[in-house]
């Protein structure tokens, strides 16, 4: 890939992905609402921070007259499958999904800067702005795992590759 359209890219699965952030918390909220009651609150401002991110994303693909990313109706679909489905499993679950995506979103945010670096700094500015919500999900979320836990030891490794597979794709498409 071109370095140029790097950041592009890059802003386009970023947009992607922030909305699949959105439709996993979304199906988590509306069924921890019977299973978890107690992590609604956290839920909810965790999915407001993610459509902050996503306007951040939209903003900046606007400006370089990009269209969305072709994964973006995937990540949506897959969000909210993920979402309901260990919503459906409980507080555990729901915690150890939060930790396996932000562990893989980290990873990619500080490729991403790396990469991006003396290439694309208004890419750089977007990344930079959300890093450290996204670092206060997965640190909050792994308060309330153990990490020996089942669900964790189940969960984490699917939830991690999908989340790589889903950024792949994304890059590709």
């Amino acid at each position: 890939m071109a370095r140029m359209d790097l950041g592009n890219r890059v802003i386009k699965v970023n947009h992607a992905g922030e909305f699949g952030a959105i439709c996993i918390y979304t199906g988590q909220i509306a069924v921890a609402r019977l299973f978890a009651k107690e992590l609604v609150p956290e839920l909810v401002e965790f999915r407001s921070h993610e459509h902050r991110h996503r306007e951040i994303f939209a903003r900046e693909l606007k400006r370089r007259q990009c269209r969305r990313c072709r994964s973006y109706g995937l990540c949506g679909v897959g969000g909210l499958t993920l979402g309901v489905m260990t919503g459906l499993l409980g507080r555990p679950a729901i915690s150890a999904t939060t930790v396996a995506v932000e562990s893989v979103v980290l990873r990619h945010l500080e490729r991403q800067l790396e990469e991006l670096r003396g290439v694309d700094e208004s890419a750089i500015s977007a990344i930079s702005v959300i890093v450290s919500e996204e670092r206060l999900h997965h640190d909050r979320a792994a308060s309330h795992v153990s990490r020996g836990r089942i669900w964790y030891r189940i969960l984490r490794p699917i939830v991690a590759a999908a989340t790589e597979s889903v950024i792949w794709l994304g890059m590709r498409l």
